[in-house]
């Protein structure tokens, strides 16, 4: 297996490290059915059933996309993706993002990202496509906290990160996520979350 996309860390009572595309597709697979009705809405943008995950996860583990995953367990709980340029339209990587509703609030998302960024980075891409429903609020926060400008278009919300305004990984560092720096990551989402959710109906926040 092969793990070097991303150093393992520890988080809260979890890691997070970079899944091998074949051996370990089940565990993708697992984690996208566990979902719970309204997550797996957000996620594909439209209720899907297992059959379609199914084929989803094969897909990821066959067309070159990157998973960075929180796991606890020996189970997936919460997963990054990246796909390769060479899967949409426009030739752009595109990122999309889950996280089982009891870890929530808890950092994983926020650590997930800056991960992903930092992997999209070594990888030399400029920028990454985020596209997320329209009422997905969290997800919206996270990506907002991220750099991400998102546009309403026919019930999603699309967006784009500039890769050259985030801060430059350090390649010498080993990363470590502690209890601590997860607990941060959190209260950093939730600020980030209720300034996202005040501006969204025009509320002032100082």
């Amino acid at each position: 297996m092969n793990y070097q996309d991303v150093a393992v860390s520890t988080v809260a009572n979890g890691t997070v490290r970079t899944l091998s595309r074949h051996e370990e597709l089940p565990l993708l697979r697992d984690h996208l059915l566990r979902l719970d009705h309204q997550s797996r809405h957000d996620r594909f943008h439209g209720f899907m059933d297992d059959d379609f995950v199914g084929r989803y996860a094969a897909k990821c583990a066959s067309d070159g996309t990157l998973v960075i995953a929180y796991i606890v367990d020996g189970m997936v709980r919460g997963a990054a993706e990246l796909h390769p340029p060479g899967t949409s339209p426009d030739l752009q990587p595109e990122i999309a993002f889950s996280v089982e509703t009891s870890l929530r609030r808890k950092g994983v998302g926020s650590v997930l990202f800056k991960k992903l960024i930092e992997v999209a980075q070594s990888k030399g891409y400029r920028a990454l496509r985020i596209t997320t429903g329209s009422q997905n609020d969290a997800m919206r926060a996270l990506a907002n906290k991220f750099g991400a400008n998102l546009t309403f278009r026919y019930g999603e919300s699309t967006g784009t990160i500039d890769l050259e305004e985030q801060p430059k990984p350090e390649p010498a560092r080993t990363l470590t996520i502690t209890p601590i720096d997860a607990a941060r990551a959190a209260i950093q989402f939730n600020r980030a979350y209720w300034k996202f959710f005040f501006r969204l109906y025009g509320w002032k926040i100082a």
